[in-house]
């Protein structure tokens, strides 16, 4: 199971919106099939496992991290599948809340004669198949927000000198996030302050992930890179209603896709963007800020996951902060993480939180 665990990975960033799943066959005591979701969504896991198997899978062990689907979409259903080739015994770590399965594919398998067992490495299946599982409960992609800054938490000098804060090896895990998500997100103010790229760069990935922008009034610059690319890699940029329509059709005609969501306290509305970008497909969106965006996601308690960078530097009160006001006024009313990770990434450290529950 730890082997079809790391085997789904492959599909972080690639499959949406299908989830991410991996599957290892094993006959006598000897692996004889390997499968994970293929990019775009299929095949899925458990035929790409069977066909490398062949006749093989008769009388085998299948080990899945979620439960085989039981519903005819675009491919039949991979517990059939399953039936057919005549495994024996299904291992599976997490069931699938999606209404067209949700038990259907154990009870199909069952039905079959087929011995199903679940709950091998639950939580952890359970964690990496979070954007997935979030989508099909509440609507939305999970959200990973990122934070990069100096130790007392500044993201740029008074005078905005931010290049480089941290070091090149935490800059490279950035890069690694990107590819592991559906989406990079940031606000306008990023943008105009950065022209970033937000792609996926120096690991050799074929695929990048979509590019998110947040801009109420669409006060984005028609000549930034983001203009210039849309085409190349996706492009789509959460506005409000009022936006001025000109703007809309200007940025839909370089290629962006537009996306109308509703407002709240002066601001895009973090819930209304979500579920627009869950609506789409979308399950696993990497966010990084700026410091408006992520305050209000923070505030709107829309994060479910931070990954930090933190330098050894301290820039002063001065300096420009990681996140904008978020208006608490007593300490429990602060978001509260648990830490699932901290190490040292090259002269910076990383420290990975997950959101309680």
């Amino acid at each position: 199971m730890k082997l079809a665990l790391s085997l789904a990975r492959r599909g972080f960033g690639r499959v949406w919106p299908n989830p991410a799943v991996g599957c290892v066959i094993v006959k006598e005591g000897r692996i004889v099939g390997r499968g994970w979701t293929q990019p775009g969504g299929r095949p899925h896991a458990e035929p790409m496992a069977l066909a490398q198997a062949g006749a093989l899978a008769q009388g085998a062990d299948v080990y899945v991290t979620l439960e085989p689907c039981a519903h005819i979409g675009k491919t039949p259903p991979c517990a059939l599948a399953l039936i057919d080739a005549g495994v024996a015994r299904v291992v599976c770590a997490l069931g699938d809340p999606d209404p067209r399965v949700d038990g259907g594919g154990f009870q199909m398998l069952r039905a079959a004669g087929i011995k199903v067992d679940t709950g091998l490495c639950e939580d952890e299946a359970r964690a990496d198949q979070s954007g997935f599982l979030t989508r099909v409960t509440k609507g939305r992609p999970m959200v990973t927000l990122k934070l990069a800054g100096s130790f007392d938490g500044r993201i740029a000098t008074a005078s905005g000198e931010s290049q480089w804060i941290t070091g090149p090896e935490a800059r490279r895990h950035v890069h690694a996030m990107r590819a592991r998500h559906d989406a990079v997100m940031v606000g306008a103010g990023t943008v105009r302050a950065d022209d970033p790229s937000l792609t996926v760069r120096g690991l050799g990935m074929s695929h990048q992930p979509v590019r998110v922008i947040l801009s109420r009034h669409l006060d984005l610059p028609l000549d930034s890179g983001l203009a210039r690319t849309a085409r190349e890699v996706p492009v789509w940029i959460c506005h409000g209603r009022r936006a001025a329509p000109e703007l809309v059709s200007a940025w839909a005609g370089l290629g962006a896709e537009m996306i109308e969501v509703e407002e709240a306290g002066g601001a895009l509305d973090p819930v209304s963007v979500l579920q627009a970008l869950g609506a789409r497909g979308l399950t696993r969106v990497y966010c990084e800020g700026g410091g408006a965006v992520a305050a209000s996601f923070l505030t709107a308690r829309m994060v479910d996951e931070l990954v930090g960078y933190t330098a050894g530097l301290a820039i002063g009160a001065e300096g420009r902060p990681s996140l904008a006001a978020m208006g608490l006024g007593r300490l429990a009313e602060a978001p509260r993480f648990d830490l699932v990770e901290c190490r040292a990434i090259g002269a910076d450290i990383l420290h990975h939180w997950r959101a309680r529950n």
